[in-house]
């Protein structure tokens, strides 16, 4: 299963979150709003025991009805206004969060759509929608919740201190004697949070992936029966993420349990001294009332602390898993300075497709490794067909999708028409280059609108109707809403020819002026094929194209053919030219019964 890249040994977590900081500032406004707005909420809550220190050494202690129901209202009043505050932070923060995920999240599938697919490669698909779900939902909660409340309660706590030694020294050290234990069980408890968290969402991943390929390829799973083996694999994926995460849960509870006794003890023993100087005259009634009140006031935001770490672990965490994927290097949109100025007519010797000592290594390969293509020269004519040939495994497939730019060439050049293909843009190139894939993909979608992703915003009916006829493609008119009908997670209500005749309408829809096929005939049956074929050569008649074969009946779609074996091109001639001269292709081309090459002429 392909992996990720190793987090950082010694990452910080706020550092981290500030990554975040370009998606807030647009917010910001809001967000500062409502965390002005928290901190007064919560100030307010501080009052209140204030007041019960009025209360009990004025009314209560005179016996006075008209004040303690003076105080009852102001308590009231304070506990509304305290609950209102509350939500209006609420209402402050929903919209430009959900904006801010919103945000993150299309700029995550933007960045996707123009990565290398030796990107794709390297990643799992898992890895990636865990990322653009979980990972961001995580973060909303934290932009939403631990982030303004660390603030909040920060200021809180340090609010409520000052007030409890102003009321009385003494007590107030006797409370604030476990903060230096806290503290430390907090430092202790981030750092081993934090790997432990990493590894969940990384779990997340891995369990997201076996869940997609076992829908993906369902049709294999119960195929080959092989629906036990596959809930196993699950099921022991889902139990190490289940000990993960109650490991997360015991250093949780461990942290939590600290910050919560702790403070009870000392809240405990303040109250011992606060009645043993009550009962020596050395403290009011109503001052031991209100420290204790605003110590119990303080009991939320120092409980909370610890799970406001862990939040903020897995959200540093969630961050750290975006940007491994935003900080990879994408595609280049644009074309270098070349591109900008006129380019020259090339000579008639450099038109056409051409590759110039062309050697390739894929980018994740080990190093010292073999390269898959070495010394490929080759040229294509304008308006000239040549097919590929090769053993399994001679590279046939990796020299196509150089054409297009899906990898970039390790050494040598390309060129269309004597045009660098890197001095164009990957928009111009891709316009001018139609590529239809051996496996082909389609997308939930319309027939139609799979077809004419191959051509431009400027596609007719016409135009459809024309693609749908080369590729033998009548099925269409034949489903329920004809072009319009919409066909299933990558096609697979469809057959397989079916699927490959609308991946190879898609190649010609748009009229290229190269075309790139990779066996786009594999998997039609031998009427179909010679159809096909038929309809396909008078589009190849206008248009400059290298077409993968395996098949003899391939062969003879194209003008001349070239031999690929052990990533070299070690001949180039016709059909019957190799046949004579090459004993490799001859017995590639052997499963041919003989004379039906020259009946196919």
């Amino acid at each position: 299963m392909p992996t990720t890249p190793a987090p950082a040994q010694d990452r910080s977590a706020v550092r981290s979150l500030l990554r975040l900081w370009p998606y807030v500032r647009p917010v910001r406004v809001r967000l500062f709003t409502a965390a002005f707005v928290a901190i007064l909420a919560s100030c307010v809550g501080l009052v209140i025991p204030l007041v019960l220190k009025w209360m009990v050494d004025g009314p209560i202690a005179d016996r006075d009805p008209a004040g303690v129901w003076l105080g009852a209202l102001y308590l009231l009043l304070l506990g509304f206004a305290e609950a209102l505050l509350f939500g209006l932070r609420r209402w402050l923060v929903a919209r430009p969060l959900s904006r801010v995920e919103a945000s993150m999240r299309a700029d995550l599938y933007r960045h996707l759509q123009r990565l290398p697919v030796a990107f794709h490669d390297r990643w799992a698909s898992g890895q990636l929608l865990s990322r653009g779900t979980t990972d961001l939902m995580l973060l909303r909660m934290f932009l939403a919740f631990p982030l303004t409340f660390l603030l909040v309660n920060g200021v809180t706590i340090l609010v409520g201190v000052i007030i409890m030694l102003v009321q009385d020294v003494t007590l107030g050290l006797v409370v604030l004697g476990p903060a230096v234990p806290v503290v430390v069980m907090c430092v202790i408890f981030e750092k081993r949070y934090a790997a432990v968290a990493r590894r969940a969402q990384d779990q997340v991943g891995d369990l997201t992936t076996v869940v997609e390929e076992s829908v993906l390829g369902i049709r294999i799973i119960k195929g080959f029966g092989r629906h036990r083996s596959q809930a196993t694999a699950f099921r022991d994926l889902s139990r190490t993420l289940r000990g993960t995460e109650l490991r997360k849960a015991r250093l949780l509870a461990a942290i939590w349990g600290v910050i919560v006794t702790l403070p009870e003890v000392a809240i405990g023993a303040a109250l011992v001294v606060g009645v043993v100087q009550v009962a020596d005259g050395e403290l009011s009634a109503g001052t031991l009332v209100a420290f204790l009140s605003t110590a119990l006031a303080l009991r939320w935001p120092v409980e909370s602390i610890g799970f406001l770490l862990a939040m903020s672990q897995e959200a540093a965490t969630a961050t750290e898993r975006y940007f491994e994927v935003m900080d990879e290097e994408p595609e280049g949109a644009t074309a270098g300075p070349a591109a900008a100025r006129t380019v020259p007519a090339a000579p008639a010797r450099d038109r056409g497709l051409r590759f110039h000592d062309v050697t390739f290594r894929y980018p994740d390969a080990p190093p010292g490794t073999p390269p898959v293509l070495r010394d490929i020269d080759l040229h294509i004519r304008p308006g000239e067909s040549m097919a590929l040939v090769g053993a399994t495994g001679s590279g046939k497939t990796t020299l196509t999708a150089l054409v297009p730019r899906l990898y970039e060439v390790t050494s040598g050049r390309i060129t269309l028409d004597g045009t660098d293909i890197t001095e164009l843009s990957r928009q111009e190139l891709r316009a001018k280059v139609a590529v239809a894939f051996e496996e082909p993909t389609l997308f939930s979608a319309a027939v139609g609108e799979n077809v004419l992703m191959g051509a431009g915003d400027t596609a007719s009916a016409a135009d459809l109707e024309r693609a749908l006829a080369v590729a033998q493609a009548d099925f269409v008119h034949a489903l329920p809403q004809g072009a319009d009908t919409r066909v299933g997670e990558q096609g697979l209500s469809l057959s397989g020819g079916q699927r490959q005749r609308l991946a190879l309408a898609r190649a010609v829809v748009g009229q290229p002026e190269f075309l790139v096929l990779d066996d786009p005939l594999s998997a039609l049956d031998v009427h179909t094929e010679a159809a096909v074929e038929a309809a396909l050569r008078q589009v190849l008649a206008d248009t400059t194209a290298l077409i993968v074969a395996h098949r003899p009946s391939t062969v003879l779609l194209a003008d001349r053919v070239a031999l690929l074996s052990g990533g070299r091109i070690t001949a180039v001639g016709t059909h019957h030219e190799l046949l004579r001269t090459s004993a490799e292709y001859a017995h590639l081309m052997a499963g041919e019964p003989a004379g039906q090459e020259e009946d196919a002429r």
